[in-house]
């Protein structure tokens, strides 16, 4: 549980940690070469916990010191995954495109015991159906063989990001050149791509597509990870929401551009550096409308703090959700606060309040579990945020940071990371 004691303008620096989106696949990238693999700037999280025990059990070893993974195999990979770790987190289902890509089979289970349709993986099993693999789903497993990928031109009928990535992993190790068209542009992507072509495959992007040239085998590579957009956006509403002065080093402002231009939207004043964003509030912000879009649109991923902070910005605000079918979770407990929010469909109509009152909460995901410690942050009173496991996904040293900028909250308890 955390407990927040709210009220109290944030002010002072934080660093941005390493991008979680970015650190997963890179993880699961290193199952491409029997080479040593050394990743740098690697955020400690339970997600990355996860990650790291899966590719273990394929059969990897692991040294974990403080932000740095050093990634080797000393003997065979094994083709098939552990159920309980890929059910654990949805991106485990990466792992399907390296074994597969590596040693002509895989059998991985379906993520999160989703069912196909669902948040999908069709295209992830589409796509690869197209490179040659044979897929056959049964008993919420994916057996998968193919004695040796065939790069070819796949079309994702959305950007998905997990699938380009599935398919980058995969078309690394096929033979001659998979074009992926309409693919994920996210910062995370690019970052994948960019380890993957120090790993030896020649990855370039167009336009439309992103074109990848599989090699015959991979070697090593020493690779630094990018910084967390969505964290350092994270700590910005914090600033914006508390009306306080916070600055976050360490990040790659362009990444944030949406957020910034509708927080400037909004009356925050914005501030940025070559590797530095600051926001104050020095006038009481407005309300604004936001739509969730694949990068560079607006991210899905600061929807819930957005609207535990347009729920105290002035006038009305339409937060219109794309990405996702239902990513309201966080509402009801923003209602039960005393904001003002009614849902009309794929869209949530908020009316600004004076102010929040602090009350007992559960969170019942990663990025809801943040738009509640943001909201807890500005009410008054004491908020109890409940499901922090969620929390801890995401964000590394969430409360010691908060801490740091003057907030008066604690933990019972946190990471525990080498």
């Amino acid at each position: 549980m955390i407990v927040i004691q709210g009220g109290q303008p944030l002010s002072g620096s934080v660093r941005a940690a390493g991008a979680k989106n970015a650190a997963l696949p890179a993880i699961f990238a290193s199952l491409l070469t029997p080479e040593p693999v050394e990743l740098l700037n690697v955020p400690c999280l339970r997600d990355v916990e996860t990650a790291v025990e899966l590719v273990r059990a394929l059969g990897k070893e692991v040294v974990w010191e403080g932000g740095r993974l050093s990634i080797r195999e000393p003997g065979p990979l094994s083709p098939r995954a552990p159920e309980e770790l890929v059910r654990r987190m949805r991106a485990s289902f990466l792992v399907l495109g390296p074994l597969l890509a590596r040693l002509g089979q895989a059998q991985v289970p379906l993520p999160g015991g989703c069912a196909i349709g669902t948040r999908p993986v069709d295209l992830h099993l589409k796509g690869l159906s197209t490179l040659g693999a044979e897929l056959e789903v049964r008993e919420g497993w994916v057996y998968a063989h193919a004695p040796k990928l065939q790069g070819r031109t796949v079309y994702l009928d959305y950007p998905s990001v997990g699938a380009t990535e599935q398919l980058l992993l995969a078309g690394a190790l096929a033979a001659g050149e998979t074009a992926v068209l309409n693919p994920a542009r996210e910062p995370e992507v690019v970052d994948l791509s960019r380890l993957l072509s120090a790993l030896g495959a020649r990855v370039r992007w167009a336009d439309d597509r992103v074109v990848v040239q599989g090699a015959g085998a991979l070697s090593g590579a020493r690779h630094a990870i990018i910084p967390d957009r969505i964290e350092a956006g994270t700590f910005l509403l914090a600033g914006a929401i508390t009306k306080g002065e916070v600055r976050v080093e360490g990040v790659i402002p362009e990444h944030l551009a949406a957020l910034l231009v509708k927080l400037e939207e909004a009356g925050v004043e914005v501030s940025c550096g070559e590797d530095w964003v600051s926001v104050a509030v020095r006038r009481d912000p407005q309300g604004v409308g936001v739509e969730t879009r694949p990068y560079p649109g607006f991210p899905t991923d600061l929807q819930p703090p957005m609207v535990s902070f347009l729920s105290l910005a002035k006038g009305e605000s339409l937060v219109t959700e794309t990405v996702f079918e239902d990513r309201f979770g966080h509402v009801g407990e923003l209602l039960r606060m005393g904001a003002s929010i009614r849902r009309q469909g794929a869209s949530l109509l908020i009316r600004g309040v004076e102010g929040l009152t602090g009350t007992r909460t559960a969170a019942s995901d990663i990025r809801a579990g943040a738009a509640l410690v943001l909201a807890g942050l500005a009410a008054r009173g004491t908020t109890e945020v409940e499901g922090t496991d969620h929390i801890y996904r995401g964000y590394e040293g969430l409360v010691a940071k908060l801490r740091r900028l003057g907030a008066q909250i604690w933990e019972e308890k946190g990471n525990t990371c080498p």
